[in-house]
């Protein structure tokens, strides 16, 4: 085991404590602008018409792009959807927020939401689909909290397949608005289901009208077969399905005259349902798209942006630009940094030159292992490098065989993977989504986005290993993250809010499961041993 270094601290921005002053209904009615936030559930950067997947079809997204801002490198501190939307919502790493590092946890009801801000100070906000989720946020007299607003979610439709929700997202955006009274500014989540799993097998080729061969080259972490193409067609057959709705909200907002003084981000929260990407720590898994659109504040539409963007940068991003005063408003501090100097100016590409890192990391997402425990990981990126600490690497990165690798959704991919190794054909796939790991990784992203060759110990990259640990140790140390500080084992300890989960490795052992028939694991994924 190699040294871990820890040192002078190293900041990445001063933290920034937030609050918030009431403002007349008549400042905020002249001066707000209103807020749009498009959050996929389960895609990867750069699975959008924007960035050149041609076999992705996305002109809500691309519309976005074109006439606001596009970014090249924005990610999620952690690739699992209640963890990386807290980190959103409130401006700090999910290692900063005890218990909501977690998936499916209780809420802590000392972290606000800027959400929760906005509406305490003259935003009409809502959602439809999914907010804040999986997981259970009540107040501090256990009434349940709008982390990101009322629900709107009565209209339906019927969906182009089984495996797509029912819920009519642009129905329902049309409805909270004329809801609003006035001109009051709005904040409106729309948070789609897919392309969470499942899927309708081959939806994307029977359905969307696709062939295997439009996808050009498969992640060489993935077989290259019928099988495999044919689930990330329906894959994208339900990003086009999230962004045919921002279509439609985007019309809506247009004949409404609302569009030009609206911020409209669209984004994801995590990495695509597959094998070695969602609720792992890789290029693929945090790695996030970007677009902006802000027509009466951006300037220079078209521009497209290298510098880091970190989840927890929205929330003071957002709340500067609503005017909404940083001072006593109950908010805990935050850890981003606003980037409206991004937004404001006309310059392309790398525009703060401070924003060149972003932190990552993990704890306990789904079930599976015993005592219920997590995968505990940082990381660090960096001059075009991924460095991971993985801190138990004794224990199975994907959950356990036995429980079928629960922190990674069941899938035609997946079961071809587990497949291939049973069969004694090829484990090289099953190794890089499901063996143990090293307590460290190092990857050259820029040259190996797939993270296929681990230079931890290439001594020709030393020296990148000792600045990228070092840094990274100094900032976690800085940020009293409990698990640099010698009590990570604190989030294993937290309560999962789902009665379902509790005690779910002893309930399963003894047979009280039968997790094997729930629809997003198949019953094929699951093994007796890692022979």
């Amino acid at each position: 085991m190699k040294p871990f270094y820890t040192g002078t601290f190293l900041a990445i921005a001063p933290l920034i404590v937030t609050g918030c002053n009431k403002e007349s209904s008549k400042e905020i009615k002249d001066l707000k602008p209103n807020i749009l936030i498009a959050m996929g559930d389960d895609i990867s950067w750069p699975h959008m018409g924007a960035y050149g997947t041609s076999w992705i079809k996305t002109p809500g997204f691309d519309r976005v792009a074109k006439e606001g801002i596009l970014f090249h490198k924005a990610y999620t501190p952690n690739a699992k959807s209640s963890p990386s939307r807290a980190c959103f919502l409130t401006g700090r790493n999910s290692w900063q927020l005890e218990e909501a590092a977690n998936h499916v946890p209780f809420f802590p009801a000392k972290f606000k939401s800027f959400i929760e801000i906005l509406g305490e100070n003259g935003y009409y906000t809502g959602y439809t689909g999914k907010g804040w989720a999986p997981g259970v946020a009540l107040d501090s007299a256990e009434n349940p909290r709008y982390l990101t607003g009322k629900a709107f979610n009565s209209r339906k439709l019927t969906p182009p397949t089984k495996g797509i929700s029912g819920n009519d997202y642009a129905g329902n955006f049309e409805d909270f608005l004329d809801s609003r009274q006035g001109n009051t500014p709005f904040c409106f989540w729309y948070g789609c289901l897919e392309p969470h799993r499942n899927y309708e097998y081959e939806s994307g080729v029977k359905k969307g009208g696709k062939k295997q061969s439009d996808i050009p080259k498969i992640f060489s972490f993935f077989p290259d077969n019928e099988i495999v193409r044919n689930d990330l067609l329906d894959y994208a057959f339900e990003i086009e399905h999230f962004d045919s709705h921002l279509v439609k909200m985007l019309d809506i907002l247009e004949k409404k005259g609302e569009l030009d003084n609206t911020i409209v981000i669209v984004t994801a929260d995590n990495g695509m349902p597959f094998p070695r990407v969602k609720g792992q720590a890789y290029e693929y898994s945090n790695h996030m798209p970007l677009a902006i659109m802000w027509k009466k504040g951006i300037k220079k539409p078209g521009r497209k942006i290298y510098n880091y963007i970190s989840f927890i940068d929205f929330a003071p991003t957002l709340l500067e630009i609503a005017g909404i005063k940083t001072e006593n408003c109950g908010m805990q501090p935050v850890q981003g940094k606003s980037f409206t100097d991004i937004l404001f100016t006309r310059k392309n590409k790398a525009v703060d030159k401070t924003r060149n890192f972003v932190l990552i990391g993990k704890e306990r997402h789904d079930v599976g292992r015993p005592d219920d425990e997590g995968y505990p990981i940082r990381g660090i990126i960096k001059n075009g490098f991924l460095y991971i600490r993985n801190y138990k690497p004794g224990r199975w990165p994907a959950g356990n065989p036995e429980t079928g690798y629960l922190n990674c959704d069941g899938s035609p991919t997946k079961t071809w993977i587990l497949y291939l190794r049973r069969a004694g054909i090829d484990q090289s796939f099953w190794n890089l989504s499901f063996a143990l790991r090293g307590e460290e990784e190092l990857y050259y992203i820029d040259q190996d986005p797939e993270c296929m060759t681990n230079l931890v110990n290439n001594p020709a990259y030393s020296q990148v290993w000792q600045e990228l640990s070092r840094k990274m140790f100094d900032l976690l140390i800085e940020q009293n993250d409990p698990r640099v500080l010698g009590n990570g084992d604190i989030f294993d300890k937290y309560p999962y809010a789902d009665e379902k989960t509790k005690d779910f490795y002893s309930r399963f052992m003894k047979g009280e499961l039968d997790i094997k028939s729930a629809g997003w694991v198949n019953p094929t994924d699951f093994e007796t041993k890692p022979f």
